[in-house]
């Protein structure tokens, strides 16, 4: 049996996916944080290897012809090779190319993710070319998780006396204004990040502080893409974007406005497997996406 593997490496932790060449998938696994920036790059091989094995239930890593893994930041291969130690090539790519993988076969196009941070990426020939934003909280990844967090206590400290600041002030377990204030000028960025939800559920039931909030995020993202101005396919990936949420909801209104129908990511751990797989398949690209995202992409 020849096999491939595929890893989305991320802060929090690490997706594998083992995949036959005919792009069957055999086995998933998940670890802990892969990101060799955040957490050093001994750690995040072991991470990501522990992910890889369990993917691998019982088959040898010696079966596995090619591996790709998709990572925040610059990283080398030579940690994760050697951590890997599987019987073909490893090759380490930006997560946003992973995103983007397993939204579309299609070579180029751009790439919108929005999580924790949120940043647009220009794809070609599986590198990234161009990007925007992405620039982290104090500077941009504006419409991001955390983005909607630090909004909304802002907005919850100067309209005080309302429903919206009542529901950010019990999640920050706080009495009063001030008490908020002090409370995010500690930065418990997890705490601020765990706002976003708090949003997204006060806009479905039509609070109004909150839908101008996620209203602004949806542009923000929107604007964030426009910033490429790629031709192409659009992928949308990410907790915010992957996801049925009303910042979701605003960025697909304005793209079919514009007569233009994104694909979702929500697999990219078996994008990096498709990657990994494409060259060595006999199958044509087109046709190994469809075996082994048909069901997501």
């Amino acid at each position: 049996m020849e096999l491939v593997a595929g890893v989305d490496a991320g802060g929090t932790s690490s997706r594998a996916v083992v995949a036959t060449v005919h792009g069957e998938i055999v086995g998933r696994g998940r670890a802990g944080p892969g990101n060799p920036l955040a957490h050093g790059p001994e750690r995040a091989a072991a991470e990501v290897a522990a992910a890889v094995r369990q993917a691998l239930g019982g088959h040898s890593p010696a079966l596995v012809r090619a591996a790709t893994l998709g990572i925040a930041g610059p990283a080398g291969t030579r940690a994760f090779g050697a951590a890997l130690g599987v019987g073909g090539p490893v090759t380490v790519v930006g997560d946003a190319v992973t995103a983007f993988a397993s939204g579309t076969p299609v070579p180029s196009g751009a790439v919108l993710i929005a999580g924790t941070g949120a940043i647009a990426a220009a794809i070609k020939d599986d590198q990234v070319v161009r990007t925007s934003d992405g620039l982290g909280w104090l500077l941009g990844d504006e419409g991001s998780g955390r983005w909607l967090g630090l909004r909304a206590v802002r907005v919850a400290v100067r309209n005080w006396k309302t429903p919206f600041a009542a529901l950010i002030a019990a999640r920050a377990g706080v009495d009063s204004a001030d008490d908020l204030v002090y409370w995010a000028q500690a930065l418990p960025f997890p705490a601020i990040d765990g706002l976003a939800p708090v949003v997204c559920a006060a806009a479905r039931d039509a609070d109004p502080h909150a839908t101008a909030i996620v209203t602004e995020a949806a542009a923000c993202l929107v604007r964030t893409l426009d910033d490429l101005a790629e031709p192409g396919p659009v992928v949308l990936a990410g907790g915010l974007l992957a996801a049925g949420t009303p910042v979701r909801d605003g960025v697909l209104k304005v793209l079919a406005e514009r007569g233009r129908e994104p694909r979702t990511s929500l697999d990219p751990a078996a994008g990096a497997a498709w990657l990994a797989a494409r060259p060595i398949s006999p199958l044509n690209p087109a046709d190994l996406h469809r075996a082994m995202l048909g069901g997501v992409a």
